[in-house]
């Protein structure tokens, strides 16, 4: 197994740690009392940060008692920043052309409507006046004179109800 692994390792070890005198390992670059004092410095640094994050978990705590205190509850927070947002939104002047844009273009469609219903109208009552169309009406008139005629001289289609007239007593 080893002679599979000759020629992997490099010749440059400059990144590697080095055992210092006093069995510490020091980087190639820095002399042993530069390391003891960047030592120092990230164990002061580790320290306040543990203290930051102790004050601010501190501050959260008091913030939450606060709130709770004053009947703020997450939700009306919510309700709030939604609120407060939509009136960012409203008088952005994005959306103020957006309104603007489509007001006019909802006064245009209107008006396009209102245009295309007049032709309508007016394209049926041409097709009433046509001859087509009096010729067919004059056929439904001639056939409902002879329904309704035929009725009023007995000689008519009766209705189901005057055929099966509804007895007393019936559940319907």
């Amino acid at each position: 197994m080893e002679s599979a692994n000759q020629g992997l390792v490099s010749d440059s070890l400059t990144d590697v740690p080095v055992q210092g005198a006093t069995g510490t390992t020091v980087p190639i670059g820095l002399t042993e009392e530069e390391s003891d004092e960047l030592k120092n410095e990230l164990t002061k640094v580790e320290d306040e940060i543990v203290t930051l994050r102790q004050v601010l978990a501190a501050k959260e705590k008091t913030a939450y008692e606060l709130k709770r205190k004053l009947g703020l509850t997450p939700l009306n927070e919510l309700k709030q920043n939604f609120t407060k947002g939509w009136q960012d939104v409203q008088t952005s002047s994005a959306y103020k052309k957006t309104q603007e844009t489509l007001s006019q273009a909802g006064q245009k469609t209107s008006a396009a409507l209102t245009t295309v219903g007049s032709v309508i109208t007016r394209k049926f009552g041409d097709m009433r006046n046509s001859p087509s169309f009096k010729s067919f009406e004059d056929r439904v008139g001639t056939i409902k004179s002879k329904v309704i005629g035929g009725r009023e001289n007995g000689d008519g289609l009766q209705s189901p109800t005057e055929m099966n007239p509804t007895q007393d007593g019936a559940p319907f």
